[in-house]
């Protein structure tokens, strides 16, 4: 590898989180989802992002990114149970998945943390992706 010029700067990596949802009950992308992002301090919840997933169950942009993306406690929230609604299922009232809240913990905010949602009727589950 060569040196660095005296004008030229090493590339930072910026960390940036983003979602996808998986809708595992028909086995497709959960599209037109809305999604809500809160920062989490003190106990309050402060909404910074709200979006729609998009035909692929992914946001069309990063969630957060770069100086925005902060080491801290976040929570998100997928309105799945709307979404099953819109599809036509026949769901009982209350619904037993309806809105998902997934709690995670941003350590390393130059890092990409990735939230992916794989989601049915009656279950769901994440882990960090890549």
């Amino acid at each position: 590898m060569g040196k660095l010029s005296g004008r030229q700067k090493p590339k930072l990596h910026m960390g940036r989180l983003t979602t996808h949802v998986l809708d595992t009950a028909h086995g497709r992308p959960g599209a037109g989802i809305e999604l809500q992002l809160y920062r989490v301090a003190a106990g309050t919840r402060q909404l910074i992002e709200q979006r729609r997933t998009n035909a692929d169950g992914r946001c069309d942009a990063p969630l957060l990114a770069d100086a925005a993306l902060q080491t801290g406690v976040y929570e998100l929230d997928f309105a799945v149970g709307d979404y099953y609604a819109a599809l036509g299922l026949d769901l009982p009232q209350p619904r037993f998945v309806d809105v998902v809240t997934l709690r995670f913990g941003i350590a390393d905010a130059s890092a990409h943390y990735h939230v992916p949602l794989l989601v049915s009727p009656y279950s769901y589950s994440t882990y960090r992706g890549s």
